[in-house]
């Protein structure tokens, strides 16, 4: 499965890495590849989680255009 995970620099320095589909699913590193490393470690887990409660894996994700200001 693929996941599409944001990434953003908080004010420390850290590289904070959230997956949106997968609500709470957020981690952190140092660096890009640390925290994208993270970040699929906790997305691994929180698919175990689910699958442990019974909840679905499969989730689908849309994309979605809006306009902007300018």
């Amino acid at each position: 499965m693929k996941f599409l995970v944001t990434l953003e620099r908080d004010e420390e320095g850290w590289i904070v890495a959230e997956c949106p589909s997968l609500l709470g699913c957020v981690s952190q590193g140092r660096t890009i590849d640390e925290a994208l490393a993270n970040i699929r470690e906790a997305i691994e887990l929180s698919l175990e989680t689910r699958r442990e409660l019974g909840m679905t894996t499969e989730i689908e994700i849309a994309e979605v255009e809006v306009e902007t200001p300018v």
